[in-house]
């Protein structure tokens, strides 16, 4: 069962943007989304006083779910819009990849805290190395798993 009216249509063809063009759409939406996630995360650290453990934790663990699912989203109609939409199947390939890269943003996030000196950006630099992090298994798995588009047999 397909979550989109045009799903069989937009399976059906395969994009044509090519890799780089899927690159460069990825960049630029998760640009923007990275700005919502920080953006999230410094309003809970810095004004909702979320700065200290264990709220830390949760304060990327709320930014890290904005962020992320606005870019699931925004991706799956700008930059994957040929790839594959089966419903049910694709929801939860989505959930367990965010699910992992949950888990690795807010680890990541945890120990650049211990390694990284303390200063005025040490916040800001813990979420740039965690984000990166996610990002980068986020692009594969979203490109060749949960957006995969159907190979010629598949047609």
């Amino acid at each position: 069962m397909a979550t989109d009216p045009q799903a069989d249509i937009a399976a059906a063809q395969p994009s044509d943007i090519g890799l780089l063009g899927q690159l460069i759409r990825f960049a630029l939406i998760g640009g923007f989304c990275a700005l919502v996630d920080l953006g999230t995360y410094t309003l809970l650290t810095q004004v909702a006083g979320m700065a200290t453990s264990p709220w830390v934790d949760v304060a990327r663990a709320i930014s890290f779910i904005v962020g992320t699912t606005t870019a699931f989203f925004l991706n799956r109609k700008f930059t994957f819009s040929g790839g594959r939409r089966d419903g049910k199947a694709q929801v939860g390939s989505f959930v367990l990849l965010y699910t992992v890269t949950f888990f690795v943003a807010v680890g990541v996030n945890q120990l650049m805290l211990q390694v990284l000196p303390e200063s005025a950006w040490q916040h800001t630099l813990c979420w740039a190395v965690s984000q990166a992090t996610a990002t980068v298994i986020n692009f594969v798995m979203l490109k060749w798993v949960v957006f995969r588009e159907p190979s010629t047999e598949e047609n």
